[in-house]
């Protein structure tokens, strides 16, 4: 029957057959797949970081305020009533501008005083020059005796001192009325009206009217700002005179304004054991505003052509992971300089390696790994 049905349906046979090798494939393919599975599931996704040479620094920062470099409160040298103020918060001035003016009626008064007891004196002293001129010729004839002479040029002596009193006496007062206007003594901005018309300044007490703060006005020039700052004694050896910093504000985020070291303190603060340090920095825009916040970035050591890494990349400061062959890799690594953001590996690196700097807390060695990407700088 067998023999019949295959010498009669040969088609048949050959499906039967087709369908029986399909199934086995079929069957195969399944565990391929699942095999696959398995072994992505089981690898570690990480994000590596490609070792390169750059120049890297060692930096400190430390916060300070703000302030102008050239800063005077406007007081007169003599007391009196204020009699006007030209200017108010907030203006420019020029050099030499008259910016406010005491009572001077009185001063004017004695300034004439003083400028007629001049002119009295220089009349007394002509005439007592002219007698001594007469009596110099007498002598020579001798026709005058020693004491008539004595007399003269004791007149002559005399004119000349009361002259020269008179002449002091109007410099005073010359001296009183031109202090009582007080003057620009640099161009700069009003930062602050520290008086009213009709407040009484006395220099004597510092130069404050009643209820105000010192001085008529606050003259500053910001176009130069300077910042103090208190150093540690850990860090105050690796500053020096002269060197370069950056200053880094909120109001520009992004931006670096480079300035200088200025002064160091040669002793420290006796209270917090700190250094001070005034760092200066042009500020031709006036962008650098008196009175706000800055961070101001030292940078101490440098090192050219560096191998760095970023420093999430370094686990408990001595080794790290790199990827070869699909699986972690532990380095030993000697570590150098390190920023915010970066350390330099002295030793255990090659340029080019593909160090993991994501995913590697908990890896270990040996482990499977997946790179899900590349991480830049």
């Amino acid at each position: 029957m067998s023999q019949l049905i295959t010498r009669r349906h040969p088609r048949i046979v050959l499906a039967v057959a087709a369908l029986v090798l399909t199934a086995a494939v079929a069957c195969k393919k399944p565990a391929a797949k699942a095999g696959a599975a398995e072994e992505t599931f089981g690898a570690a996704p990480v994000r590596v970081f490609m070792v390169l040479r750059e120049r890297i620094t060692e930096k400190i920062t430390y916060t300070g305020t703000l302030e102008a470099t050239t800063k005077i409160n406007i007081t007169p040298e003599v007391g009196g009533k204020i009699a006007r103020i030209d200017v108010q918060e907030g203006d420019r001035v020029a050099q030499g501008q008259v910016l406010a003016e005491l009572e001077t009626e009185t001063i004017r008064l004695q300034l004439r005083q003083a400028q007629a007891g001049v002119a009295v004196a220089e009349a007394a002293y002509a005439d007592a020059q002219r007698n001594k001129e007469r009596m110099d010729r007498l002598i020579k004839e001798n026709a005058v005796s020693e004491q008539q002479r004595e007399k003269v040029q004791l007149g002559f002596d005399s004119a000349s001192a009361q002259l020269e009193q008179a002449r002091a006496g109007l410099n005073l007062a010359q001296h009183a009325l031109d202090v009582s206007i007080m003057k620009a003594p640099f161009a700069g901005v009003v930062a602050s009206k520290n008086a009213e018309v009709g407040d009484v300044i006395n220099p004597m007490m510092g130069g404050y009217a009643a209820g105000g703060a010192g001085g008529v006005l606050t003259l500053m020039d910001y176009s130069r700002i300077k910042v103090d700052v208190a150093v540690s004694s850990e860090d105050i050896p690796r500053i020096r005179k002269g060197q370069e910093v950056l200053l880094r504000i909120g109001a520009f985020p992004g931006r670096d304004f480079p300035g200088v070291v200025r002064l160091i303190n040669l002793t420290a603060d006796p209270l917090n054991k700190k250094f001070g340090v005034e760092v200066s920095f042009d500020n031709p825009e006036g962008l650098l505003r008196p009175g706000t916040f800055g961070d101001i970035i030292f940078e101490v050591q440098a090192h050219e052509n560096a191998l760095v890494v970023p420093q999430k990349a370094v686990l408990e400061n001595s080794y790290v992971f790199v990827v070869e062959g699909g699986k972690a890799v532990k380095k030993t690594v000697a570590l150098g300089l390190q920023n915010t953001t970066m350390i330099e590996v002295l030793g255990g690196l090659a340029e080019g390696q593909a160090v993991v700097v994501e995913g590697n807390y908990g890896l270990e060695e040996g482990a499977a790994v997946q790179v899900l990407g590349e991480v830049k700088k």
